[in-house]
């Protein structure tokens, strides 16, 4: 017994040294075990001359950031705004409905389609409109018509935002005239434009190239065009929203897709008039570095997480983890690691319980974490039979 407790006070030394290192140099927790990494080659730094005060590109599959300059800076977004707009009546509300228009919608400042107080439309011919024209009396008319105000309307649009993990976003208004407290980044407007591109409805509205519909009283006629240029510059390009305000500048959100792959980009404050090509120099370029630079892979593709593990001396019981999906990576220059952590067990396992995590790495920081999960129960055994053992003795 002697020796056991020297021992004891040898290990709670050392670990206690090893701890006061980590948070030193801010190593991994020492309940992390290592089971993978690879030997990245040089990094290749991107040498990017963007317009754009908040820069943005990333992987539209996975939400990983490629490329980003000053991508957290909040920035009104002008008509970029519409994206969300679109996205939340095509999830939440009736595309057949028919809508009044009001005074308010009516007197929307230009870009507008010129619709008129009373006249009625269906929801799903005015999408065509706020998407391919941009039009601000239109993207009212809907947000009054489907949610009864525009007030409960940008609510759920803050809520969706909120959802999305975009918390350097404010919405204010439907159609993304300039106003106090509306603003968003690069990177919260790619993550929109992504979880957006995601609904096939949407990526059909904004592809389209011309649409006719008509007024429901008096059968008034309309015809509009996308306006969106990127979809002809760029092989791919898929998308997605131009922007203008006075305040904002030049604004743009595109989408291009290449294989399996989809990149979003974003652009916001790049240039004002007369420089209405910034924004399509900025678009290209983070297409072409992303395109250039990134390849999909299966994350860490060359490790095998255990089939079992050890959760009493001499009882091994199977486990299993969620699949992961390919995600955007720099040719072989990203270094990569897998953590594991093991939960503490101490009584039965029921199937399909955690009992540990896989933590993924990228260049030293936390991409995704994934639980591991009993494959099957297991019933800690009892150890009465031993006790009598001891007791008769």
């Amino acid at each position: 017994m002697r020796y056991l407790k020297k021992w004891i006070l040898v290990l709670v030394g050392s670990s206690l040294l090893f701890h006061a290192k980590e948070k030193e140099v801010g190593l991994i927790p020492t309940s992390f075990s290592r089971v993978y990494t690879n030997h990245p080659t040089e990094k290749i730094e991107p040498q990017l001359q963007t317009y754009g005060k908040s820069v943005a590109l990333i992987d539209g599959n996975s939400g990983r950031i490629l490329y980003e300059k000053n991508g957290r800076q909040e920035l009104p977004m002008a008509s970029t705004t519409k994206i969300m707009t679109c996205m939340l009546i095509l999830e939440e509300y009736d595309l057949e409905k028919m809508i009044t228009v009001s005074a308010q919608a009516e007197k929307q400042p230009k870009v507008k389609l010129q619709i008129r107080q009373g006249e009625k439309y269906c929801v799903k011919d005015l999408l065509y409109p706020l998407m391919l024209e941009s039009d601000n009396d239109v993207a009212v008319a809907l947000a009054e018509g489907c949610a009864g105000s525009v007030d409960c309307f940008v609510k759920k649009m803050n809520q969706k935002a909120k959802e999305l993990g975009c918390i350097h976003t404010h919405f204010v208004t439907p159609n993304g005239l300039d106003a106090t407290g509306h603003y968003t980044t690069a990177e919260d407007l790619c993550k929109i434009a992504a979880y957006a591109l995601k609904n096939s409805r949407f990526q059909s509205i904004i592809t389209t190239q011309k649409y006719s519909f008509h007024e429901q009283n008096t059968n008034r006629s309309f015809c509009v065009s996308n306006k969106n240029a990127f979809l002809e510059m760029f092989p791919g390009a898929v998308g997605v929203k131009t922007g203008f305000t006075n305040r904002a500048g030049y604004c743009f959100a595109g989408a291009v897709k290449q294989g399996n792959s989809l990149f979003v980009s974003a652009t916001l404050a790049a240039g004002w008039p007369p420089n209405k090509s910034y924004k399509w120099s900025d678009t290209k370029q983070l297409m072409t570095y992303g395109i250039h630079h990134f390849t999909p892979m299966m994350l860490y593709s060359k490790f095998v997480l255990p089939k079992k593990r050890r959760v009493w001396k001499n009882r091994y019981i199977t486990v299993k983890t969620k699949s992961y999906h390919p995600t955007l990576l720099m040719d072989g220059s990203e270094l990569q690691e897998v953590y594991i952590e093991w939960e503490k067990i101490n009584g039965a396992v029921k199937k399909g319980q955690e009992i540990g995590k896989v933590y993924y790495f990228i260049d030293k920081k936390i991409w995704v974490i994934k639980p591991i999960m009993a494959a099957e129960d297991a019933e800690k055994k009892s150890n009465n039979r031993f006790i009598d053992f001891k007791i008769w003795r």
